[in-house]
């Protein structure tokens, strides 16, 4: 009686836990596919789950940082839904590749073009970004979701260190720092060396061992041989003792 008691009083505490914490992951949020490092490009997605239960999401709209332009975003095709790009003029233009960018895209518009994100649901929306900047820890997003009753909510709000996670916080992308090899190369430059250098050593493995492998294979089949054959012997002086033995 005792124990069932407890055992329920526990169940209720966690759901109370739910219910409270569930507000703290339902905003929109964006995570990299691998890693967003400074300087380099990224996939990066963004994670809208539906918060009603009586309506769908209809429609997001993500701003893109006014403060470290992108000059290359390029979004994937989302099926069920129409992509807008929105492309604007940069009060200060910036270099990619060693070229001048005046324009550059400020925001990216998902509008479904059937039931959308319904409740209990929710749907990823994927950017290729970059190139990420190099003086940054973060770039924030700030993003507008729709729903299909015209409810409007403002995922603006910037997070602050130190302080409490706000109602309706922006989507914040954390960078990494990037690494560079010895030959000032990028990270991925250095694992691809690396990659092409074990290949290389594989293939002279593989040369050395066809080499040897006649000899080997011989010496494995004289073993087997004299192994087989010793069992063979062992088996027939027992079998005629067995018979002497009747």
């Amino acid at each position: 009686m005792k124990a069932s008691r407890i055992a329920a009083a526990g169940a209720v505490a966690g759901a109370t836990v739910l219910v409270l914490s569930s507000p703290a992951f339902a905003h929109v949020s964006v995570q990299p596919v691998g890693e967003a490092a400074k300087g380099g490009y990224a996939t990066v997605n963004f994670k809208v789950p539906n918060e009603r239960d009586n309506a769908s999401t209809t429609k997001l709209e993500v701003t893109l940082p006014a403060d470290h332009p992108l000059a290359s975003v390029m979004p994937q095709a989302v099926d069920g839904w129409d992509t807008k790009v929105t492309v604007g003029t940069l009060d200060k233009p910036i270099e990619s590749h060693g070229e001048k960018i005046t324009k550059a895209v400020t925001k990216v518009t998902w509008t479904a073009d059937g039931d959308g994100i319904r409740p209990g649901y929710f749907q990823q929306f994927p950017i290729s970004l970059g190139a990420l900047p190099e003086d940054a820890d973060e770039l924030v997003f700030k993003a507008v979701q729709t729903y299909s009753n015209k409810e409007v909510v403002r995922w603006i709000e910037v997070p602050q260190e130190g302080q409490e996670e706000p109602e309706n916080p922006a989507p914040v992308l954390h960078l990494s720092d990037a690494e560079d090899d010895a030959h000032g190369g990028s990270a991925g430059a250095a694992a691809d060396d690396d990659t092409a250098a074990a290949a290389e050593t594989t293939a002279a493995e593989a040369d050395d061992d066809s080499s040897g492998g006649t000899d080997t294979t011989a010496r494995v089949l004289g073993i087997v041989g004299i192994v087989v054959g010793a069992a063979g012997i062992g088996y027939g002086v027992l079998a005629g003792r067995r018979r002497a033995g009747a």
